[in-house]
């Protein structure tokens, strides 16, 4: 029995769609232990979010929304921009609040709300594959060879924003 082939858009597909799955379970887990007051749970729960998503972050910015410009238009990829810088300040926020020690009441909230704003670019992003139906099979795996090449790299986000990433946050 043979193999059905998948293409390169199919892959992108499911591997995208899953990304965003694990983010958005990941924030949400993440909000549930600002909200219990568990810092030590939600550290470990922010360090899983940076490994994901400094990959995650990289390809989609490298190749994935370079490749959306003339789909688009440059406004809306400088906002998408936009969300990843608010998202990378977030997190430098987080880990500020979640060092180690309790977290005040006041913290908690600071912490869930900085958190909750994160998720609707999870969601915005996750509809990009509709989008990329319209690229030509080498332009998708133009982006799947990113997102592999990210990943072996293997930067978490904060490292990748601070020392490779091009853009500042």
């Amino acid at each position: 029995m043979s193999a059905v082939a998948v293409s390169p858009f199919e892959r992108f597909a499911a591997v995208f769609r899953e990304e965003h799955r694990v983010v958005r379970d990941l924030l949400l887990d993440l909000v549930d232990a600002y909200e219990s007051g568990n810092s030590v749970r939600a550290r470990k729960v922010l360090t899983e979010v940076a490994r994901i998503t400094g990959p995650h972050f990289r390809y989609e910015e490298e190749t994935l929304y370079p490749a959306l410009v003339p789909v688009f238009g440059a406004e809306y990829i400088e906002k998408l921009l936009g969300d990843h810088d608010f998202a990378i300040a977030s997190a430098r926020r987080l880990v500020e609040l979640t060092d180690g020690h309790g977290l005040s009441e006041e913290e908690q909230t600071r912490a869930v709300r900085l958190t909750r704003g994160i998720l609707p670019h999870v969601s915005d992003c996750e509809g990009l594959t509709i989008m990329v139906e319209l690229f030509p099979e080498p332009a998708v795996a133009s982006v799947l060879e990113a997102r592999d090449r990210a990943r072996e790299e293997g930067f978490d986000l904060l490292t990748w924003a601070r020392g490779v990433r091009t853009r500042p946050a």
